[in-house]
């Protein structure tokens, strides 16, 4: 703001404050000098409203000096007394604006006027504000006038603070309304102004005439009835109807209108002998509109900013819920959330397409005989293998893929499920949400990628004997040459190559070749694979790895295919060890659900990360962070193919009692029992082979 702008503005607040000082002398009641009201506090708070960002703030303090005392020489003070009531309103407007700025600092502020009056919070912080202002100009004030005069009266200092108070959050809430609404307009533009349409007109006009009819004949009257808190009534009629500027503006013109009849002798508070009490009461009532209507209408903003947010909210929300609804029913995926007792919470049209269009007419999930689910090799699918209630059993997410074969499709459709449980329940119960779509074409894709590349594989293997062949014929003829290296580099390429080949021909037998099962002793096979290893190392020079494994129990399972799944898990476990550890196999079994064995396969290797516990599985991956490391990627694969095509599952964690991983698979349980005394006792917990005496 510019100097003359600054200096016009204090100008005219000078002039109003010399209004409002002067009409506030006109309302002494005795001959001590003591007001009835001091409208000019409240021109003070918003004088100090405004100027609040001015550079030139030492202009307006010289103003509000000289005008102060100036009004109360020209009514009869003295110099020295006119001179402490300048102080005492300086240090007031001084207070009032420090806290008002500390404590609301964007209400009413500029340029644009900041925030309106709008919350109970703001009058609370207002009126505390007002409050320390109007107090430490009442200690000042008769304070001063009791060091000059000798007298002092409490009662006086209390009358200052109250009305003092009562002008501030009268005028002061006015003006910064008022300012507010001005500022608002400047900047947005007049016409965005829109009026109250003629019922609320109406009401106002209602409101104003039955207010001042009231008013005449309450402190129109001769007698002493005490009627005029009645008129509290009107007040919170204002204040539930009227916006809070226009409450402000009825508390302050009606407040104003029962001053005046006091002042001229008329009213229930004229009746009041004492001087300072009769001001106290009168005081007491207007201060007691400004709160009561000011709070009413605060309140009532608040419920209907409230209510508006409510509604918004519910808007949204509705918006929202329609927004995912479409997309939920124009998905190709489908959808499902069911409750722990298999009810459809909710569906989308797509699930009962891929289920072929059966349906459950109850509204919970039928069994899987109903909707035609089976294993991907068409072995039946117990109920409580479906993928939902896998998932609310034990909370993990569950990925599985499921043959649908119904009269809606006799063909048959492998779909994958994605089932998770919710985290939140809801009215106690669980949820579980299941995604599903059609892989069939996918791994039909797949299955003839790898049926060809098993058969280019065999293909393969011929041309690669015969030049393994020749490497060791060059590998004789060229000994003792420096050409010989060479020739062992195409050895050991050779022999990746093999391991390769011979990793795509397992996967594809564990995949398409046909199941011969029988009951296998595991203990037998167990310590088989473990000699072979043992033979390995001893024949390689490595340090030989320990076995723990006792009793095992018997499966119904393809010998062939056990045996290479094994082999499989055994093989990581003594590969995947940090340097200079000796591998330490442990095997157990014990039974578990659906006559079905567990068979645990622990090592104490490296481990594999939590994230990468899923995709082992996959085909070609490889172990991260493992230098060196010459897999094929299809070891795990092959293994999760034997397992399933058995009916079982296969997980992978870590190893419970140290580093290392714990393999996890079921295979069937032994149908005929398996005699024991054949197989020789091997303490569970001891090593294999038995340490040398």
């Amino acid at each position: 703001m510019t100097f003359p702008a600054a200096l016009a503005r204090t100008a005219a607040f000078a002039l109003l404050y010399l209004a409002a000082t002067y009409a506030g002398r006109l309302t002494v009641l005795d001959e001590g000098s003591l007001s009835l009201v001091w409208p000019a506090a409240g021109v003070l708070a918003v004088w100090g409203l405004v100027q609040r960002e001015s550079r030139w703030w030492w202009i307006d303090a010289l103003a509000l000096v000289g005008v102060t005392a100036a009004v109360n020489i020209a009514t009869g003070a003295t110099p020295a007394l006119a001179a402490v009531y300048a102080v005492a309103n300086l240090v007031q407007g001084i207070v009032f604006g420090g806290l008002f700025t500390r404590w609301l600092p964007k209400l009413w502020a500029y340029p644009d006027g900041g925030v309106p009056l709008s919350r109970r919070g703001q009058l609370w912080r207002l009126a505390a504000a007002a409050t320390a202002g109007a107090l430490c100009g009442a200690a000042i004030g008769p304070a001063g006038g009791w060091l000059l005069t000798g007298e002092y009266s409490a009662t006086s200092a209390l009358v200052w603070a109250a009305r003092n108070t009562v002008s501030i959050l009268l005028i002061g809430v006015v003006g910064g309304q008022i300012l507010h609404l001005v500022r608002r307009r400047s900047m947005r533009g007049a016409g965005e102004a829109v009026g109250a349409g003629w019922p609320r007109r109406l009401e106002y006009a209602a409101v104003v005439v039955v207010s001042l009819a009231a008013y005449s004949w309450v402190f129109g009257r001769t007698d002493s009835l005490p009627l005029a808190f009645g008129l509290i009534a009107l007040t919170v009629w204002a204040a539930l109807r009227l916006p809070t500027t226009a409450v402000a503006v009825h508390n302050l013109a009606f407040g104003a209108i029962a001053i005046g009849y006091t002042v001229f002798g008329h009213g229930p508070f004229a009746a009041v002998a004492s001087d300072s009490a009769r001001a106290l009461v009168a005081q007491l009532f207007v201060g007691t509109l400004a709160v009561v209507g000011l709070l009413l209408a605060l309140v009532r903003d608040e419920n209907e900013a409230l209510l508006a947010e409510l509604r918004a909210s519910g808007e949204t929300a509705s918006h929202q819920a329609q927004l995912m609804g479409t997309i939920v029913e124009s998905m190709t995926e489908g959808v499902a959330v069911l409750d722990q007792d298999g009810r459809f919470v909710m569906r989308n049209p797509a699930a009962g397409r891929l289920l072929g269009g059966v349906t459950s007419l109850t509204g919970r999930m039928a069994a899987g005989s109903f909707h035609g689910l089976f294993q991907p090799d068409g072995t039946p699918l117990a109920d409580d293998e479906l993928p939902f209630r896998r998932a609310l059993a034990d909370g993990q997410p569950r990925t599985m893929d499921i043959l649908v074969r119904n009269p809606g499709l006799p063909e048959g459709r492998i779909l994958r499920f994605n089932a998770s449980r919710l985290a939140s329940p809801q009215d106690g119960a669980q949820h579980a949400v299941v995604v599903f779509h059609d892989v069939t074409a996918d791994l039909r894709h797949r299955d003839e990628l790898m049926s060809f590349a098993g058969a280019v594989a065999v293909d393969v293997l011929n041309p690669l004997t015969s030049i393994e062949g020749w490497t060791e014929v060059l590998e004789g003829e060229l000994a003792g040459y420096p050409a010989a290296d060479r020739v062992l580099r195409i050895q050991r390429a050779a022999a990746r190559m093999r391991s390769f080949l011979n990793g795509l021909i397992a996967y594809t037998s564990a995949r398409d070749g046909k199941l011969h099962p029988e009951t296998v002793n595991l203990y037998w096979l167990v310590k088989d694979v473990a000699n072979g290893h043992l033979d390995l190392a001893q024949e390689t020079g490595a340090p030989p790895p320990r076995f723990e494994f006792g009793d095992l129990d018997a499966v119904d399972a393809d010998p062939v295919l056990v045996r290479q799944l094994l082999e499989n898990l055994v093989s990581n476990g003594i590969k995947f060890v940090a340097p200079g550890v000796v591998p330490h196999i442990t095997v157990t079994t014990q039974p578990a659900a659906n006559d079905l064995i567990r068979v645990d396969v622990t090592d104490n290797g490296i481990g594999i990360l939590v994230g990468q516990r899923e995709a082992v599985f996959s085909q070609f991956h490889r172990a991260e962070g493992v230098a060196g490391s010459q897999g094929t990627g299809l070891g795990l694969a092959t293994s999760k193919r034997i397992v399933e095509r058995h009916g079982g599952t296969i997980t992978a964690m870590s190893n419970p009692d140290g580093s290392g991983t714990r393999m996890t698979f079921t295979l069937p349980r032994a149908r005929t029992s398996f005699a024991r005394h054949g197989q020789p006792a091997w303490p569970a917990g001891a090593s294999y082979p038995a340490p040398a005496r």
